[in-house]
């Protein structure tokens, strides 16, 4: 009698590279730049009067972070999220 408890796990299929899937990925990738930017200017107006020594806004906007991936539904999204800055005293 065996007593070999190891399960195979069937891998995951690769996500299809199809027009309309490509489209969706776009949309994706669309939707989730604009959730970022609405996010980082809301934060970055919440503190809009904080100033620093020399009387410039201590909260601003710093270009973009380097391009990641992230895992949607529809298979991994390239995004390119902005970023901020917080200026010391």
């Amino acid at each position: 009698m065996s007593k070999d408890n190891v399960t195979a796990i069937k891998k995951p299929d690769t996500f299809v590279d199809d027009p309309i899937s490509e489209i969706l990925r776009q949309g994706a990738r669309s939707l989730i730049s604009q959730a970022l930017k609405i996010e980082l200017e809301l934060y970055t107006n919440q503190y809009k009067d904080l100033r620093d020594q020399m009387g410039l806004q201590r909260i601003v906007r710093n270009g973009y972070l380097p391009e990641r991936q992230i895992q949607t539904g529809i298979g991994p999204v390239t995004v390119k999220a902005p970023r901020i800055r917080a200026r010391r005293r």
